[in-house]
């Protein structure tokens, strides 16, 4: 019994989560904070094109931005637009692309992105949400990388796995859906920031806010941070 009471005990519980005009103010002093710690924070996938960001953000997934602009010269030389690229074999896809993971499922992605985007946008990637999250290898989360960074078009705001740890840890919301998550962050920000958000905390989890080992003692918000262990 008292070993269960022991385990009970040092359980650690959920970030309080604050309500209305009280978390609205959380919310933008985190982002207060974070926009002067990481005043040129961007998107860190290399690209010169909308299709080339589309492109990249695929293969992004259970890989590092770095890995995969270590692969992208090479498929950009290889096959420079959608146009190209619905012509290459998928092998020839996969081969180029093997480093960044779950390669045979990305280069099919690639490679029927392509050809839609040639096939029914005339070889232009799309610049509305709803035309861009019926292409192959494309959803919500890239959509919105896409349109935020190559289009200046802020429709939602891009979670991943950073930006879902991050807002929990800060007390934001509990919701772990990352179109939950989206849901709840939106109202807090205003539209025209919400790009600039998602890299900010974005940088703030890589370089600060680790998943296994967050460094509070050198983060900007541990006075307001309820996660935080200083």
């Amino acid at each position: 019994m008292a070993a269960s009471k022991t385990k009970k005990a040092g359980r650690k519980r959920a970030p309080r989560v604050l309500r209305g005009a009280a978390l609205r103010a959380h919310a933008r002093e985190i982002q207060r904070r974070l926009v002067a710690e990481y005043p040129d924070a961007h998107c860190e996938l290399d690209y010169r094109t909308p299709f080339e960001l589309a492109v990249a953000t695929v293969l992004s997934a259970q890989c590092t931005d770095k890995r995969v602009n270590m692969v992208t010269p090479e498929l950009f030389r290889r096959w420079p637009d959608a146009r190209a690229l619905a012509k290459a074999p998928v092998e020839e896809i996969e081969e180029v692309i093997r480093s960044t993971g779950f390669f045979r499922n990305k280069a099919r992605s690639l490679s029927g992105l392509a050809q839609a985007v040639v096939a029914e946008h005339g070889g232009e990637l799309p610049r509305t949400m709803e035309a861009l999250v019926v292409l192959p290898g494309i959803g919500r989360k890239t959509a919105n990388v896409v349109l935020s960074n190559a289009f200046d078009t802020h429709e939602g705001i891009v979670v991943d796995t950073h930006v879902a740890r991050l807002v929990q840890r800060f007390g934001l919301t509990r919701e772990t859906d990352a179109v939950r998550i989206e849901r709840v962050l939106q109202p807090l920000f205003d539209r025209p920031t919400w790009g600039m958000l998602s890299h900010l905390l974005i940088w703030h989890g890589r370089r600060v806010c680790d998943a296994r080992k967050p460094r509070c003692g050198d983060c900007t918000l541990n006075d307001i941070c309820p996660s935080s262990t200083t």
